[in-house]
């Protein structure tokens, strides 16, 4: 059942079956011990679920393995000309010209071939592998539970209070998000309606020491929470504005419409989840005589102009150092089509990152397509996607590496996922690993300060279509921090990137030319 649903349909009087949790009530903190690195508090992830398994080859398009795609898959392959490029080599479906105009911008990465090993193809077990981060049968917290855990241990009990008042983590719908399960309750609070008024009635029972009583004293306060993180989105809602016309009817871009608001309205809420069904396309993922057309074509272009309509919108309200986002699957679909003009359940497949700070480009090569159809064969895993969970923890939230590692069972090997938003030397540079650009934007002069380990240096900056521009330093360096001016003088207004090459490492940093 539905959580709202439940706690409005429920009767103390005849309730039997037991609820576990520990009570909990409306109180102050009496400590606020952040993992959360200063100056992130701010910080907003968006989560879009595509709910079924989508179909990668579809959706981000191998441009030079077309001749085995077309071998693989030739009931269902898009026409070569209509495919979106990106580069030379990988493009988008002819639906994504919002996500396609994102990139341009810098504003849309695409991680190749994101999975995770050993694959399970069912949908339960993959979608909870997913949204716990974890391999273990017996995982029950979210992977971003386990980080709002770090610092509120005692959640839900005295939440919310004076020091943290709005929820920690919305999930847009009628159900909560698993990947935001606690070690007692859920963080995440659901909201189908922002300007929904919530004023639920937590009734007469008056509750004693027995177990009966200990949980009417937690759904009682389990309803109390519901009742002031309603008033909370609300007031926010309230508060807020949209600017952008590029919003549909689609109900994706209607919740992105509502969560721009929510944020703009002052809500400190840190992640919101929005869910969209419909892609398990065993069957009639295309049309029939047109692969342009069909069910996969509408999900991916609502997707598209709904993630572009609402980055719109909070690059329009000054907010673009605040959001990112990122699409994710329970897993890819295989590699060649089945007779239905469809695909069956696969394994890896591409993941895209959004947002004005994001490392702008492809991580991750393009997968290699076989000449001969392997029956069932799905695209092998490149990426392991608790790697990229983790890459966000570490460079947008600013948890401490050595957190991280504690909140997953297998080893972290970070990527380049955040690029921008260093307006001068950010206050938290002391990781060993650390490159910036400073000031970003920058005018005529930029200067990179990385952390070298007595090593060999190699930084080149390269345009928005990964273009090589200039060499920045080609050099051996010794131990400790180095600042390396370079000029910008020369180039246009616009977005770069700047790639540092290290034998104990690879960083890439987004540059912004005014």
């Amino acid at each position: 059942m539905k959580r709202r649903d439940f706690v409005k349909n429920v009767s103390f009087a005849s309730l039997a079956v037991p609820l576990l949790g520990n009570s909990f009530q409306v109180k102050a903190a009496t400590k606020v011990p952040y993992k959360i690195g200063v100056g992130f508090e701010d910080r907003v992830l968006i989560l879009v679920r595509m709910n079924g398994g989508n179909d990668g080859l579809n959706m981000v398009v191998p441009l030079d393995q077309y001749a085995n795609l077309l071998i693989q898959r030739p009931s269902i392959i898009l026409p070569e000309a209509s495919v979106l490029q990106l580069n030379s080599s990988i493009g988008l479906h002819p639906s994504m010209t919002g996500m396609r105009q994102m990139y341009q911008q810098g504003k849309l990465t695409v991680v190749q071939n994101v999975g995770y090993p050993d694959q399970n193809r069912s949908h339960f077990r993959s979608g909870d592998i997913w949204s716990t981060g974890m391999m273990d049968l017996a995982a029950t917290q979210g992977w971003l539970g386990r980080m709002f855990q770090q610092d509120h241990p005692t959640f839900p009990d005295g939440y919310p209070n004076s020091l943290n008042p709005d929820p920690f983590a919305i999930s847009m719908g009628y159900d909560v998000s698993s990947t935001c399960q606690g070690t007692n309750s859920n963080f995440s609070h659901v909201v189908s309606d922002p300007t929904e008024v919530i004023n639920l009635d937590p009734g007469t029972a008056v509750p004693d020491n027995s177990y009966f009583g200990q949980q009417i004293t937690f759904l009682q306060g389990m309803i109390d929470q519901t009742n002031a993180y309603g008033m909370q989105v609300n007031q926010a809602v309230a508060a807020g504005s949209n600017l952008s016309t590029m919003y549909t009817t689609s109900e994706l871009s209607l919740q992105l419409k509502s969560v721009a608001k929510m944020i703009s309205g002052g809500l400190k809420t840190n992640v919101y989840i929005v869910n969209v069904n419909g892609f398990d396309t065993h069957e009639n993922q295309v049309t029939s005589g047109n692969a342009v057309l069909g069910n996969h074509t509408a999900l991916l272009g609502m997707i598209s102009d709904a993630v572009a309509a609402f980055q719109d919108d909070i690059t329009l309200l000054g907010l673009g150092s605040r959001v990112s986002g990122m699409t994710f699957s329970e897993f890819g679909r295989q590699v060649a089509s089945n007779a239905s003009f469809g695909t069956d359940h696969g394994d890896a497949a591409p993941m895209f990152l959004f947002g004005s700070c994001i490392s702008q480009g492809i991580i991750g090569a393009n997968p290699v397509i076989g000449g001969s159809v392997i029956e069932q064969e799905g695209v092998p895993m490149q990426i392991d996607f608790r790697n990229v969970y983790a890459s966000f923890l570490k460079d947008w939230f600013g948890l401490d590496a050595s957190v991280i590692q504690n909140m997953f069972e297998h080893s972290i090997t970070y990527y380049p996922v955040m690029g921008g938003c260093n307006l001068g030397l950010d206050e938290n540079w002391n990781e060993k690993e650390s490159s910036i650009v400073y000031p970003n934007p920058c005018y005529t002069n930029a200067i990179l300060k990385l952390n070298s380990e007595n090593e060999h240096v190699k930084a080149i900056l390269f345009d928005i279509n990964g273009a090589e521009l200039s060499l920045i330093c080609d050099t051996n360096l010794t131990s400790g921090t180095h600042d390396i001016p370079f000029s910008m003088e020369k180039f246009a207004t616009g977005i770069y990137i700047v790639k540092i090459l290290k034998e104990s490492g690879f960083a890439e940093v987004r540059l912004v030319k005014r």
